[in-house]
């Protein structure tokens, strides 16, 4: 689909998605629980639905409802051990979502049921060591690493995992969600710094909510400062209903609309409190010079007097394209540091920022893992999204500055998080005209 976006400023008030982030989580854990779960979930995605897909696979029982999910835990619990034992040999099905293979990798070696696991795009290029390593340590067999299907046997062993603190949180999280099924403690060793921090703290709390506390202290391991995530051998518990609050990822476009606005857009429904990194947003956009306020759970960000700015994004590289967006009207270059996590996504995003930032007449260049951005004036012309959702919103909120049209190739990615993002775009104000390719 081609998505056409006319020049004219966002403004008013939009509420906040359902964090992907947080719903992967809890309906993981709602169908480890030993009883049924309702998790309320106000809208849906492609990403969250791969995760119910693989889920229901594994014998799980999913229902969609007005509020959200129902979530029948996998079949085979037993009385004497509270054990859940997955449907053997399931295919889980991971679509384009990294946080699906990465969280349930970990999951179905410890339930020990054997399963295939499958996916899409640029998923089997996706990195998986050193996770796929300390899995084999423990117990696991795994096919090939590079493509599908990834073989899962064998039954993971509790004990110390051991990972480098500059690699996906993903890993991280996916064992701290299997722990509970093994019945023992487990401890996850992080060398420090540990990036993404955050949304190992969305795991964590997740927990909590599922009645299991995560210790956290810090070691130093072989001569090397860890951060240790602890386990106890308690097994998860329902709280019979949970909510996933709102996205702070997509709102991100949104507010930084807000930013390249007159008039402003307001997000409703966030946790201004909440755990999810990208909260961080609302003061990254305040250090480009917009005007952020907050009140209750609402975020307004309005343009006031733009300037470059200078920043390490290596907690939150999320917010690279709508940052990039309002670094590219403001004067000065801007500097958005330590982004390399970013050649791993749906595509190699600091590259793809880059060429949709540079067809539209921005100056953008990249100097090893960071980003650089001379603010101008875009103007208008066709970015291809190279598949990536994030890339045709970064278009999208660019294209309202724009002295021109601009023409969107595969706007329909945006799905994949965000499947009203267009409806909502035009609700916001915004002038869009799509067309299948």
């Amino acid at each position: 689909m081609q998505a056409t976006v006319s020049p004219r400023e966002l403004s008013g008030a939009i509420p906040a998605i359902s964090s992907k982030s947080v719903a992967h989580r809890l309906l993981i854990l709602a169908a480890l629980s030993p009883s049924v779960t309702t998790v309320g979930c106000n809208t849906t995605s492609r990403d969250i639905e791969a995760t119910v897909s693989c889920l229901q696979a594994l014998g799980a029982r999913i229902t969609r409802t007005s509020a959200g999910y129902r979530v029948v835990p996998l079949r085979g619990w037993s009385v004497s051990d509270n054990h859940p034992l997955a449907t053997p040999d399931a295919v889980l099905d991971c679509g384009e979502s990294g946080s699906t293979e990465r969280f349930l990798l970990p999951i179905v070696a410890a339930l020990g049921g054997g399963a295939s696991i499958v996916g899409h795009g640029r998923l089997a290029e996706r990195p998986l060591s050193p996770l796929y390593e300390e899995l084999v340590s423990h117990g696991v067999e795994l096919g090939p690493q590079g493509s599908f299907p990834l073989r899962v046997a064998g039954r993971l062993r509790p004990g110390r995992f051991l990972l480098p603190g500059n690699v996906s949180s993903q890993f991280v999280s996916g064992l701290l969600m299997a722990a509970p099924i093994l019945g023992a403690p487990m401890e996850v060793a992080v060398t420090e710094p540990v990036q993404s921090m955050p949304y190992i703290a969305l795991t964590t709390d997740a927990l909590a909510m599922f009645g299991v506390d995560v210790a956290v202290s810090h070691e130093v391991i072989a001569g090397t400062p860890c951060t240790c995530y602890c386990t106890p051998s308690s097994r998860l518990a329902s709280p019979g209903s949970c909510e996933v609050e709102g996205d702070w990822s997509n709102a991100a476009f949104w507010l930084a609309a807000g930013a390249l606005s007159h008039e402003g857009v307001t997000v409703q429904g966030l946790n201004l409190a909440s755990t999810q990194g990208d909260r961080v947003v609302l003061a990254a956009l305040a250090s480009f010079g917009a005007r952020v306020a907050r009140k209750g759970s609402a975020a307004r960000v309005t343009l006031d007097a733009p300037h470059a700015a200078s920043m390490d994004v290596s907690n939150f590289p999320d917010l690279v394209p709508p940052l990039a967006a309002v670094a590219a009207v403001c004067p000065g270059t801007s500097e958005l540091r330590n982004a390399g996590r970013l050649r791993l996504k749906e595509s190699d995003r600091l590259e793809t920022v880059c060429a949709a930032l540079r067809a539209l007449g921005i100056e953008a260049r990249t100097r090893g893992d960071d980003l650089l951005v001379t603010g101008g004036t875009p103007t208008g012309g066709v970015v291809d999204s190279a598949n990536d959702h994030r890339i045709a919103m970064l278009a999208a909120v660019l294209a309202t500055r724009a002295t021109g049209p601009v023409t969107i190739q595969g706007a329909e990615c945006t799905a994949k998080s965000y499947p009203a993002f267009w409806e909502d775009f035009a609700r916001l104000g915004g002038t869009v005209s799509t067309r299948e390719a």
